[in-house]
């Protein structure tokens, strides 16, 4: 973005209109880049005096101030001092006192006496006194990545972007929703999805994307307010896409209205893809929810929810992996007021979806979604995931207990051994499901049903003495997965050795 003071919009009718840079500015965009070339080595003095030489050529000074904020931003200054200057102004500071300065050859005595202390002569403490400020740094290397038309791309996108920090609301239509949606989640922004009676122009969606603008928040944001300007470069994206946005010009409200055919791209810049959680909450969420060893899959951004004439798109989605059961996931965080009550109304007309809702204590909102029917988790700073395991347990209790239901009242398994996880898979519910069954031919040690005689099988072939690695073998072969527990059914223990193995022998 461009700082506020180089913003350039027309007023004109009312309206809000960003004065965009266009091909005859591409020779103005080409003599910047030049003076900054040109000043490699010389302090950002000298720079910015020839850049206000090159002002009275352009429409305006601002355009030129414009395309030289965005090439400082490729620009590397330095301090180039023989002394580090706190260390001269210090020196010189206290010889000045100690020698009484009044006129300029006492200046010079203290100048003198400070080269001594740090061993340079006059002219280089002079010369480091102020090497540190900024119009004394020297341009130490410039290797810009844009040519002259990537530059004139490059400021129309940043004045756009400066133009919408303004804004209270931004609507949005595009030919690539999902991607639109995609970013708006991952830059956490506050929005409601739209839908409208016709596709408007083009291939745009009818599904209308609607953002709250970071001068609609309490307390305008920087960090909000510059999430909000990058959404723009995945807006311009996309083949077809029109923008809408209400801004508030120092108390008046005014429209600004962008679309494809205005010369806004995003010149050799991906969009925001590779923000996968802008929110600590849900990335640190995201993150200790797959340590877990549940029968559950976390889905990231899953299909949109219709409620009434607007869409909403749950922040995740939580899959049951023993059947085709989905509980939607959405975190309730930095929202206003207003906010709330929308995302209020929409959980409302939400009809026959499962739902649990993070919500940030400070809201004070959770009874209302409770009596929605939904489950409310509070939290304050980070989600507890033993309150969405909970949350969750009641939904998998119902369903075990269903799955349950279906399976026959005794389990004969053929195989002389298998596993309590093995066995679900073959019915394809979870281990919980067919623990309480009966099982006539099997005796369940640990998680595993062996039958009596493959027990008495194993008695024969397992003895003390028997390094453990060759036992677990012994029992794979037979189908076991828990060696430990069914050696301990015939009667064995293992002396372990360290983290290399270990030895069966008898219990005591």
């Amino acid at each position: 973005m461009l700082t506020k003071d180089l913003l350039r919009v027309s007023r004109a009718g009312g309206g809000y209109h960003p004065q965009f840079a266009d091909r005859s500015h591409r020779p103005l965009a080409a003599r910047v880049l030049g003076t900054f070339q040109g000043h490699v080595g010389e302090s950002k003095e000298t720079l910015d005096a020839a850049l206000r030489e090159l002002e009275p050529e352009a429409d305006h000074f601002k355009l030129v101030r414009g395309f030289a904020k965005l090439l400082e931003r490729e620009a590397v200054f330095e301090t180039r001092a023989p002394v580090e200057p706190e260390r001269a102004r210090k020196a010189a500071f206290e010889e000045a006192q100690a020698v009484g300065v009044v006129a300029e050859a006492e200046r010079a005595e203290a100048l003198a006496r400070a080269g001594e202390r740090l061993g340079v002569d006059s002219e280089a403490v002079a010369d480091a006194l102020y090497a540190d400020l900024d119009e004394r740094q020297i341009l130490a290397e410039f290797d810009s990545r844009w040519s002259p038309d990537d530059l004139l791309a490059q400021y129309n996108l940043s004045l756009a972007m400066t133009a919408l920090f303004d804004a209270t609301e931004v609507r949005i239509r595009t030919s690539d929703p999902k991607a639109l949606v995609s970013a708006v989640k991952r830059l956490r922004l506050m929005y409601e999805i739209r839908k409208t009676d016709d596709r408007g122009r083009r291939g745009v969606s009818d599904r209308e994307v609607v953002v709250t603008g970071p001068d609609a928040l309490f307390r305008s944001t920087r960090r909000y307010g510059t999430r909000f300007a990058r959404l723009l470069r995945t807006v311009v994206k996309a083949d077809e896409w029109t923008l809408s946005a209400t801004i508030d010009d120092y108390g008046t409200e005014r429209t600004l209205s962008l679309s494809d055919d205005d010369p806004v791209v995003a010149p050799g810049t991906e969009p925001v893809a590779t923000v996968t959680f802008d929110s600590g909450v849900e990335a640190d969420f995201a993150a200790r929810f797959g340590s877990l060893d549940l029968d559950w899959d976390l889905v990231r951004e899953p299909e949109p929810l219709e409620t009434g004439a607007r869409v909403m798109i749950p922040d995740f989605a939580f899959d049951y992996r023993h059947a085709d059961f989905r509980v939607f996931f959405e975190v309730m965080g930095f929202w206003t007021p207003e906010y709330v009550a929308k995302k209020l109304s929409q959980l409302e007309t939400v009809e026959d979806v499962e739902m649990v809702v993070a919500v940030d204590e400070s809201l004070g909102v959770g009874e209302k979604i409770a009596a929605r029917d939904h489950r409310a988790v509070p939290y304050s700073g980070t989600i507890r995931l033993k309150d969405v395991r909970d949350a969750l347990r009641r939904y998998e209790d119902e369903l075990v207990a269903e799955s349950a239901a279906g399976l026959p009242d005794e389990i004969a398994p053929e195989a002389g051994a298998i596993s309590l996880e093995s066995l679900a898979g073959e019915y394809g519910v979870s281990e919980d499901a067919v623990e309480n069954a009966t099982f006539p031919d099997h005796e369940r040690v640990g998680r595993t049903l062996v039958r009596p005689e493959v027990l008495d099988d194993l008695r024969g072939e397992i003895e003390a003495g028997m390094a453990f690695s060759e036992a677990e073998e012994t029992l794979a072969e037979w189908g076991v997965e828990d060696a430990s527990a069914v050696l301990a059914k015939l009667g064995y223990a293992v002396d372990w050795e360290g983290l290399t193995g270990g030895t069966v022998r008898e219990k005591d």
